[in-house]
């Protein structure tokens, strides 16, 4: 049926019931527009194909002479004159044109099809609170070509005195800023309603020198500027809206500037006591002139570089201050300031829009939405794969799991995110290697609202997202919770080899991990493995000795300990320095944006060495692990002035307690819910507690007569039992004997031991396990020493570089040449063991 067709043939015929019917229900729900007499019928219809061709090219879609003699061809005209008609209402018809009629639906936008070639970016949705500038800020990318150098302190720096605008002029305030007496209520494209207000000062005339500072466009960040003299300038940074703290990220844009002129500019309201500004840091400059004419980008810049205590303080919280000086390399210029390489919402939308529009990248790499921010912000998923040519082969690839820009102000993560994927999607073997081995889950941005508006930690809820993994809140904390409910169902589908989330530091220099202990002996130090392996492939950047593996209490909602917890044994947080490096070839230099990009190709690098069939690599790793172990407790037990057997027991030792804590952030303790969260957190907690409490199941008759047996029949038997003992004889079944007793309650002591270690190794460990009996227990127990004969779980072969794998928690025997192994886990070692005979307990009988 094709309706809307005015036929040529006209003739009277008898109404359908069906097509009659047909049409009062599609007009009633309004997906026809045409009339009654417009809608032939079935047979009307029939008549018309078989005996009127012309038909199709005629009526309402206009005339055309020649006739279509294929029928092929005419079914397709057809379908592009109806999806062409103005009564037809729907446009997801989609028609694929190979040689078969094969209409078929459009994929939902939100779902699959993000973007298409002509398709619009997505405007950032800001709150409604926030008054955003027309004007789009864009940046091009550039690497200096010579090492940018730390600043070398004098101590001869000035610390300038803080006049504040009572004796000062303000030139740039916010009219208001979402503090913590607020909470987000709603979004819209473009922030708040109505006209933008100019909020620079006017300029008197060509002479006046005043700079024109604006911070309202994507991820900018400045309240206040008030000028204190006639080329000094003190700023104050706007905190993360509806908190009033977390003041560490800034961006914003000067105007008007003159050439050779010494500015002073210095920051008043930062909160943290220490910063990498103290040991040579320098602000970053783009110059829009630099760019436009010599195709020059971010750069250091800054000079009597000071990071010291505010003594104006307001009695609340102590304040720091962050002074430089500049100059502006042209005059006129517009010109921005920024704490790091700023990476907004808009370029990763730029990056993803080029890599769907690719005909290459888009056959191994689906982009799809994993949820919508608080503001509406669409949270992207990638899923990165060469696809597998048979079902087994798909069910057995591992994943790595990927995520950046929880805290929005550490940009430093985009960039090696974007290394990353640069990587893994172009045509290198190693990527190609990398796409049939694993299935690579991509987050690219957590939490894109605090990204647009500039935050440094928060999201719209005013809460440090890297707390809040184990919320339940769904609603107040989307992002987190579709990230850890995704990973949840990925681990019941397969498992994740590792997963790690990028993240900046702004009181180290270098890039490190942080990761979890394991408490599983048969995998113990293997978490390790990778971070040393990274240091090995990037010496001049990463750090090992700055890793850390001690799971705080106050660190159990972050990303790392919640998937650890959850199964995923390799589960960091990469911290990359807002400064540079101290190591290697690169010393006392900052880090670029290719430094950090090429961070992102080693983790491929090291991804491949971690799971490579010749153990060789990961051995010795292991070794010169152990030996890094020794020495540190060794130095800890030195320290304390006691003396320890390195040889017997040192193994033993709780590496919590050798490690410091981490350190560098300034959220350490969660701020909890806001106030208008809690209620919702105590009722679907009472929800939720509600739905465990099950009704007892009705008793079948079975069941009633083995419980009438328990409680009746039993204590007859044993009535029977005790009658000879009470007439003088001794019982039928005799005690054991002490030697098994005590080495019963031994063995059982043991048996809390390693089940109490097991169990944590089951939570640990990866994949699904399967559970021990206290017989297997026991049994493993005993043979806790002994070789075990381990069969490996079928798994399919890779055609690939014999040197790469994908099980590196698997140490083979040494006379056993190293093979491709997957899937195998702690909960699985003890199905395969040595068999251990246990002595009889006689039973002495009487007659």
């Amino acid at each position: 049926m094709f309706p809307a067709l005015e036929p040529e043939l006209k003739q009277e015929t008898l109404p359908d019931p069906y097509e009659d019917f047909m049409y009062h229900h599609l007009q009633y729900y309004g997906y026809y527009k045409a009339q009654r007499g417009s809608l032939p019928n079935s047979a009307t219809h029939q008549h018309i194909w078989k005996n009127n061709p012309r038909y199709l090219l005629n009526g309402s879609f206009g005339k055309r002479e020649d006739l279509i003699p294929d029928r092929l061809q005419k079914e397709k005209h057809l379908y592009s004159l109806m999806l062409s008609s103005p009564f037809v209402k729907s446009r997801q018809l989609l028609y694929d044109d190979i040689g078969k009629v094969n209409p078929h639906l459009r994929e939902p936008r939100d779902l699959f099809a993000l973007f298409s070639g002509s398709a619009l970016l997505q405007a950032p949705r800001w709150p409604v609170e926030c008054e955003v500038i027309k004007e789009r800020i864009h940046h091009i990318e550039w690497v200096p070509p010579q090492p940018e150098y730390f600043y070398q302190p004098t101590g001869n720096e000035k610390i300038p005195e803080i006049v504040g605008e009572e004796k000062g002029t303000i030139v740039y305030q916010l009219d208001s800023v979402p503090t913590e007496d607020c909470y987000f209520t709603s979004s819209r494209v473009g922030g708040k309603r109505g006209i933008i207000k100019e909020l620079s000062v006017s300029l008197q005339g060509p002479e006046d020198n005043t700079l024109l500072f604006e911070s309202r466009f994507e991820s900018g960040n400045l309240q206040k500027a008030v000028r204190v003299n006639t080329f000094e300038y003190e700023l104050t940074l706007r905190t993360d809206l509806y908190t009033n703290k977390h003041t560490q990220w800034f961006y914003f844009r000067v105007q008007n500037t003159r050439k050779d002129v010494t500015y002073r500019f210095t920051i008043v309201n930062l909160l943290k006591p220490k910063s990498l500004y103290t040991v040579g840091m320098k602000p970053l400059m783009y110059s829009q002139l630099d760019a436009s004419t010599h195709s020059i980008g971010w750069r250091r810049e800054g000079n009597e570089i000071k990071y010291y205590r505010n003594t104006a303080e307001d009695g609340q919280q102590p304040l720091y201050c962050l002074t430089w000086t500049a100059r502006f390399p042209h005059d006129r210029d517009t010109c921005f300031f920024a704490h790091f390489y700023p990476y907004t919402y808009t370029d990763l939308q730029r990056f993803l829009l080029s890599v769907a529009n690719s005909p290459v990248k888009s056959q191994f790499c689906k982009l799809r939405t994993l949820c919508r921010s608080l503001a509406g912000n669409t949270v992207y998923l990638l899923t990165i794969t060469n696809p597998a040519r048979t079902p087994q082969e798909a069910a057995a690839k591992k994943a790595v799991v990927l995520t950046a820009r929880v805290h929005p102000g550490e940009s430093n993560g985009s960039w090696i995110m974007k290394g990353f994927l640069d990587f893994i999607l172009s045509n290198s073997p190693d990527a190609q290697l990398l796409r049939d081995i694993f299935i690579f889950k991509v987050v690219p941005m957590l939490n894109p609202d605090g990204v647009i508006v500039g935050n440094y930690r928060c999201s719209l809820a005013g809460r440090d997202l890297n707390r809040h993994y184990k919320t339940i809140l769904k609603e107040s904390f989307p992002c987190i919770w579709h990230t850890r409910n995704m990973i949840k169902r990925l681990l019941e589908e397969r498992e994740v080899l590792l997963y790690c989330d990028f993240h900046g530091h702004s009181r180290k220099n270098n890039i490190f991990l942080y990761g979890c202990n394991n408490t599983n002996r048969e995998f113990w130090l293997h978490e390790r493995v990778f971070p040393l392996m990274l240091s090995k492939n990037a010496p001049d950047k990463f750090s090992f000795h700055s890793c850390n593996f001690k799971v705080q209490k106050c660190k159990e909602g972050t990303g790392r300990v919640v998937m650890w917890r959850m199964g995923i044994l390799n589960s960091y947080t990469m911290e990359s320095t807002f400064g540079g490096s101290t190591l290697g070839n690169k010393r006392d230099t900052h880090f670029t944006t290719e430094d950090l990009k090429s961070l992102g190709y080693h983790v491929c690098d090291t991804l491949l060495d971690f799971c490579d069939p010749d153990r060789t690599k990961f051995m010795q790793c292991l070794a010169e692990l152990k030996e890094l172990l020794q020495q540190e407790i060794h130095k800890k037990f030195k320290e304390l002035g006691q003396d320890m057997d390195l040889e017997r027991s040192w193994s033993d030792i709780s590496l919590s307690d050798v490690e410091s804590s981490t350190s560098g952030s300034d959220s350490s303790l969660s701020d909890g819910l806001p106030v208008h969260l809690l209620n919702i957190a105590d009722e679907l907690n009472q929800k939720k507690t509600m739905y465990k409490k099950k009704k007892k199941a009705l008793k079948s008759r079975k069941q009633r007569n083995k419980q009438y047996q328990r409680h009746t029949l039993m204590p007859e038997s044993k009535l029977t039992e005790d009658a000879p003992e009470r007439a003088g004889f001794p019982s039928t079944l005799q005690k054991p004997p002490a030697f098994f007793r005590t080495s019963e309650n031994a063995s059982s002591s043991m048996m809390k031991y390693e089940k109490s270690r097991l169990n944590k190794s089951q939570l640990n460990g990866r994949g699904k396990s399967t559970s021990l009996d206290p017989t297997d227990m026991t049994t493993l127990i005993l043979t806790k020493n002994i070789d075990r004969i381990q069969k490996e779980k079928p798994g399919f072969t890779v055609s690939c570089d014999p040197k790469r794998s994908t099980n590196p928690s698997q140490e083979p025997a040494p006379s056993v040449k190293p093979s491709w192994s997957r899937n195998r886990h702690p909960g699985t070692r003890g199905s395969h063991r040595t068999a251990v005979a246990y002595p009889s307990l006689h039973v002495y009988t009487y007659p």
